[in-house]
């Protein structure tokens, strides 16, 4: 028996169960790995709540995680015991140990420690297809990234960077202001106290970004459309502030023949092939020191209900940790 969170019904973060569990031995081309660290990211909260719903209840939430390979299954040949691993996608992190799809895993290189790759995983990545395939973005790109000081936003901002594009970033706090400016951000506007799109035609000249990154949802919306230039793209990745309000597409041509999208990692990452590729770019540009990681909070797993409290609250900045 090992230990894990589980969820039994939807609902707030009182209903994140420490409890004992059973994991199999592998099956064919499953791989058992003992877990070293645990992202935690605003998806779990979307698990939790019911707002992405799962196959089943309960279930074991969670994304990303790094660990050490204890058993592999039949069909296995590329793993071996003792080896070091990471993965973005499949639920069921928020465990001591889990078993997983071989194929989903991939090896941590030298240099990278296991705390690194938890929290970088499932965020990096996502950072990587932003930039690199949704919108390639490079020296000629001005950009504004919504959350600028969070776990994505804060790598994302440095890589975009360091492809030298013009970054700008909002935030929610003089504090997060600081540390976006620390990590790519040409200019950083405080949404509380300042007018968002004034700020963007301001720094833009009045012409707007290119490319507008979007995890917010709600409470950005129509906003974002606003600070984008004629033809430019709305990237919608994600609704921390709840879903996006139905619109009719005309609204587009209106603000400017504008593109919009709704991406999804699972649907970069969907080929064996294409995690390979996506996870190297992604510990490429840390070993070049081109992204700093910065975990700037751990909890102990038993404690995710207050992890999860946490986050909710706007409480925590870069990645946070849970730790079996």
């Amino acid at each position: 028996m090992t230990k894990a969170i589980r969820v039994h019904e939807y609902g707030g973060p009182e209903v994140l169960k420490w409890e004992e569990v059973e994991v199999d031995e592998p099956g064919p081309g499953e791989v058992r790995i003992k877990q070293t660290a645990i992202g935690l990211n605003f998806i779990d909260v979307y698990g939790r709540t019911g707002l992405y719903p799962q196959d089943e209840l309960p279930f074991i939430p969670g994304m990303e995680g790094a660990g050490v390979v204890t058993a592999v299954g039949e069909g296995v040949r590329d793993l071996k015991v003792g080896r070091r691993v990471a993965y973005a996608g499949p639920v069921g992190a928020y465990a001591e140990e889990r078993l997983i799809a071989a194929d989903r895993v991939v090896r941590i290189p030298e240099g990278v420690d296991d705390e690194t790759a938890a929290a970088v995983m499932l965020k990096g990545m996502t950072a990587q297809y932003l930039l690199r395939r949704t919108y390639k973005v490079g020296p000629e790109t001005t950009l504004l990234f919504h959350a600028a000081a969070g776990g994505v936003g804060m790598i994302a901002c440095q890589w975009a960077a360091s492809l030298g594009a013009t970054v700008i970033g909002t935030v929610g706090s003089s504090g997060k202001a600081l540390i976006a400016r620390s990590h790519g951000c040409t200019h950083v506007i405080n949404y509380r106290e300042e007018d968002v799109v004034a700020k963007v035609k301001d720094y833009t000249k009045g012409e707007g970004v290119d490319v507008v990154y979007d995890s917010i949802g709600k409470d950005t919306f129509p906003m974002s459309l606003d600070c984008l230039k004629r033809r430019g793209m709305w990237v919608s990745f994600g609704q921390a502030s709840g879903p996006v309000p139905e619109f009719r597409i005309n609204l587009l041509a209106q603000k400017g023949s504008l593109f919009t999208t709704r991406p999804a990692l699972g649907d970069y990452i969907s080929t064996r092939k294409e995690l390979v590729s996506t996870a190297n770019d992604l510990f490429g540009v840390i070993a070049k020191g081109k992204v700093k990681i910065a975990v700037n909070q751990t909890y102990s797993l038993s404690d995710a209900e207050r992890a999860h409290r946490e986050l909710e609250g706007r409480l925590t900045t870069g990645s946070t940790l849970l730790i079996p």
